[in-house]
């Protein structure tokens, strides 16, 4: 009798341990995890992780109002959820992040063993990537550069001058996120070699060249503007752009700085996507352009395949012999002389 109320004692102790464990976590509870899982163990930024995080609180509200939850949602809801978003005339672009999200997300989720499905299997994305990204053109830029410049030259320019002109310059050269050019730090130059160490998501780190333009404006700005900016704050900082406070630039910042000398046209990300398009429209390949801008994926590089193949058309006439000729010749019309062995 003992034995069996033993037994039957540990059986419900048992049991109540599998009830705690499958205890339902709601799915603000589920978004918040995931985010600390982002930051922390994948390194994500904080932009991107707020980002992760609206898509999935989105998506979250439009599966409640279908009876579902983040763990029981099917796939029928992930594409209910995109054709709402494509309804309220959100780009496609957009639509194929927040899918990139969903994914990432179910993808966590299995790998935890939360789920044994995942709902966005054979969703398509929207084909986004054949859509160009806006970009400016070259004399656009010129005209940009050539105003910081401008101000950069004079006699007694200040050091928020010498700052914007270096900061615009670098953008430009080396196609830098706005997040990646507020995270430099000085000892990240390696000037001597031409090239910049930057960290860009998920705290990986690239090398980018620079050209010669770009390495004046930054070693004027460091030399003369950027001990002024330093004095103006508390004490010694690390980032390498800073506001006239002395304090380190935020991304709203160069965001400002970059209309205001656009006149309102061009941000951070079209000098960006302006950068990869003049590269491939001057010959680069997409395997040097993803390297160059940091892509982890070669698919999120082929925004710019139709540029590479119009240049390689380009490429084509201007090199092949047969493309070089304007007018093929039709054929000789044969005479007594093509007559070859006739009468032997």
């Amino acid at each position: 009798m003992g034995t069996g109320a033993g037994v039957s004692a540990v059986e419900g102790g048992k049991s109540e341990v599998m009830r705690e464990k499958s205890k339902p976590v709601s799915d603000n509870a589920m978004v918040r995890e995931y985010v600390t899982h982002l930051r922390v163990e994948r390194g994500l930024r904080p932009l991107s992780c707020e980002a992760y995080r609206r898509d999935l609180e989105q998506f979250a509200e439009f599966v409640e109002g279908e009876n579902a939850t983040l763990l029981t949602a099917k796939q029928k809801h992930v594409s209910g959820w995109m054709q709402d978003k494509r309804e309220h005339a959100v780009e496609s672009r957009s639509i194929a992040r927040k899918l990139s999200c969903l994914r990432g997300f179910y993808k966590w989720l299995l790998k935890d063993k939360r789920m044994v499905y995942d709902p966005t299997v054979n969703i398509e994305s929207p084909a986004s990537w054949k859509v160009l990204p806006k970009s400016l053109a070259e004399g656009e830029v010129e005209e940009m550069l050539s105003a910081t410049q401008y101000r950069a030259d004079v006699k007694d320019a200040n050091a928020a001058a010498l700052r914007d002109h270096a900061m615009l310059e670098l953008l430009y050269a080396g196609g830098l996120r706005v997040g990646e050019i507020v995270s430099l730090r000085q000892e990240d130059l390696r000037l001597e070699s031409a090239s910049v160490q930057v960290r860009g998501k998920g705290d990986k780190e690239r090398i980018v060249p620079l050209h010669a333009k770009a390495i004046a404006a930054i070693e004027t700005y460091v030399q003369r503007g950027r001990p002024e900016l330093v004095s103006k704050g508390a004490g010694m900082q690390r980032a390498l752009f800073l506001s006239v406070r002395g304090k380190p630039l935020t991304t709203q910042m160069v965001w400002t700085m970059v209309r205001g000398v656009s006149g309102g046209k061009a941000s951070p990300h079209k000098l960006r996507h302006s950068c990869a398009t003049h590269m491939v429209e001057h010959g680069a390949d997409l395997r040097t352009v993803q390297t160059f801008l940091g892509h982890a994926d070669i698919a999120t590089t082929q925004v710019y395949t139709h540029l590479a193949i119009e240049r390689l058309k380009q490429v084509h006439r201007m090199h092949h012999p047969r493309a070089k000729m304007k007018e093929c010749p039709g054929p000789r019309a044969q005479g007594p002389e093509d007559a070859v062995g006739v009468g032997v």
